[in-house]
């Protein structure tokens, strides 16, 4: 006899509360929304936000002890399996709070951690994850073995949880000292890979998740990268070619989205992904123009570059999702504040030739100009000067080319290596 089919494979996904602070001036110490954008990427379904008027945590609950006990009435008659916390939460905090309220508590960290080990697909994006999530947890390994803290030996002794939780912390302070390695080699090829290209301009795109980086990636290159409507849709660095006038070519790399109070374990584990970003000519930082927390999250990028040094990098604001716009006023504001920024829509195409403009702009800045007369027959010089430089114009005069050019300095000294009766002058 047949067996009936089942009908519902999926598994249950977990009920949330998401639980923040305001200051008693009624600012928000966290965004809850993003939060909520947060829990939803992982998942969860979100049943109810409670905030709560404080200005000084509780170092026991975070929140008040008759707020604690309101949550944890509210845990029980909602059915809730996990209580999301908007800030990072200590393991006393966690514990005492996991206790009154029966039910998984996930600071912001633990739950930006587990969206990235879900989104992982390549191997360095994985060891990275794992390292980010074992630093994370090693300070935090007594409370996974609470339920042991009663089984203890007498004096002079240890009972079986504190061998366990020994046990437990080397084995994790090895696994870490081994990823930490791996990634020292992939940082090293990557960096040797990102030096091999020195001969070339190169541009990174950086900026808050879902700004829209990637779909701003395909419409500058037509490159097909995967684009979602979600929090970290792009883990790994891709790198494409981006063409711009007269034949130019530069790279373009498109990274990882940041985000407020992003884990510190994250970024120092993704430093070999985030290497493209420090050897980068030119940053473009995108920003979603439509969000009412624009202004926020530059400043919340910019803290990440300079957690990564590159603070002083040059760097292009472009506005984005000027499709999105309802309100008018975001947009002249924040012109006012970036005057040299470019405004665009990556999904329509609005602004795209002005924003290439603009890069070609920022490198023929770092040019010289030069008057270069050679040989007719010179075929890889030619080449080389339609590689690297702009060619403003070309003249054939009997058996003699004469270029009148934009070029980076780096790339004279080639030149005379390239043919030996060169003749230029700057302009």
């Amino acid at each position: 006899m047949v067996q009936e089919k089942r009908k519902e494979l999926s598994v249950r996904a977990e009920r949330a509360i998401l639980l923040g602070t305001l200051s008693l001036k009624g600012v928000a110490n966290g965004d809850i929304e993003e939060l909520n954008q947060l829990a939803k990427t992982a998942g969860a379904i979100v049943v109810e936000n409670v905030l709560q008027r404080r200005d000084k945590i509780d170092p026991t609950y975070y929140i008040g002890r008759g707020k604690a006990e309101e949550l944890a009435t509210l845990c029980r008659d909602n059915d809730i399996d996990v209580v999301i916390c908007d800030d990072d939460l200590t393991p006393a905090q966690v514990r005492n709070l996991e206790k009154l309220l029966n039910a998984k508590v996930v600071d912001r960290s633990e739950l930006i951690l587990y969206i990235f080990a879900t989104r992982a697909r390549t191997t360095q994006a994985q060891l990275q994850v794992e390292l980010a999530q074992l630093e994370y947890t090693l300070p935090r390994l007594r409370r996974m073995w609470v339920h042991l803290d009663r089984i203890e030996g007498g004096i002079g002794t240890r009972g079986p949880g504190e061998k366990q939780l020994e046990s437990d912390r080397r084995l994790v302070s090895k696994r870490i000292f081994d990823l930490r390695k791996k990634l020292k080699e992939i940082e090293g090829r990557r960096h040797q890979q990102v030096t091999a290209r020195s001969g070339c301009l190169k541009v990174s795109l950086v900026g808050y998740t879902n700004a829209g980086k990637s779909t701003l990636m395909n419409a500058l290159t037509q490159a097909g990268v995967l684009v979602e409507d979600r929090l970290f849709s792009t883990l790994d660095t891709k790198t494409r070619i981006l063409h711009l006038e007269n034949g130019r070519k530069a790279l373009i790399s498109d990274t990882v989205g940041f985000i407020k109070k992003l884990p510190h374990h994250l970024v120092s584990s993704f430093h070999a992904t985030l290497e493209e970003v420090r050897q980068a000519d030119l940053l473009l930082h995108v920003v979603d123009v439509s969000s009412s927390t624009a202004l926020e999250q530059i400043k919340a990028v910019n803290e990440v570059l300079e957690e990564l040094n590159c603070e002083q990098k040059p760097t292009l604001l472009v506005l984005n999702k000027a499709d999105a716009l309802t309100e008018q006023a975001n947009l002249t504001f924040l012109k006012s504040l970036y005057p040299e920024s470019a405004v665009i829509s990556a999904l329509t195409g609005e602004g795209i030739p002005e924003l290439k403009k603009k890069i070609q702009d920022y490198f023929d800045r770092r040019c010289v100009e030069l008057r270069l007369t050679c040989g007719a027959e010179d075929g890889k010089l030619t080449a080389y000067l339609y590689q690297k430089g702009h060619v403003l114009s070309q003249r054939l005069d009997g058996q003699k080319l004469s270029f009148h050019l934009l070029i980076e300095e780096r790339y004279i000294p080639k030149i005379s290596e390239l043919a030996s009766d060169v003749e230029l002058s700057y302009v």
